[in-house]
């Protein structure tokens, strides 16, 4: 996408599935938010994700499809549920609207390189697979995401 359509805004950001949308955190919470979302990671079940081909936000975003939504969802909802009684995350702070996938070009890929990117990839087939089997806390450092902590899935094995 950065050679071909000169889009490399999603290379600043490691290869992911966002669960929860950016979210401002005072300082003095990151200890409870991290010992929270360790033991919400600590009771998930690592599970399969397949991706299949391409699709698109027009005009501005193209992504990986992912084939079976349904495992990501439901670990969305359950992190959803544990955002809002544990750590008071209002309506606005939630990502309401879900829908997993891979962003392969955003912001940075203009209408034009969209209209000329898409109909080459719409078509294009690709499949692949992976295990989930751990949640990353992203931080900003200003100037682009850097991986902060790391939640492995421990299927309840653990009580930390």
């Amino acid at each position: 996408m950065s050679e071909r359509y000169d889009s490399s805004h999603a290379l600043k950001i490691p290869a992911h599935i966002t669960l929860q949308m950016p979210f401002r955190r005072p300082e003095s919470e990151e200890d409870f938010l991290e010992k929270r979302v360790r033991l919400f990671a600590g009771k998930i079940d690592s599970f399969d994700v397949h991706l299949n081909g391409f699709d698109a936000f027009p005009p501005r975003v193209i992504y990986i499809d992912v084939a079976n939504p349904a495992p990501i969802a439901d670990l969305h909802a359950a992190l959803q549920k544990v955002l809002i009684e544990d750590l008071n995350f209002t309506d606005k702070q939630l990502m309401n609207r879900f829908h997993p996938h891979m962003t392969i070009a955003t912001r940075d890929l203009s209408k034009k390189m969209f209209h000329k990117a898409w109909p080459e990839l719409k078509e294009r087939d690709f499949q692949a697979s992976f295990t989930a089997d751990r949640l990353h806390l992203l931080k900003h450092n200003g100037k682009h995401w850097e991986l902060y902590r790391e939640f492995a899935f421990e299927g309840g094995k653990t009580e930390k």
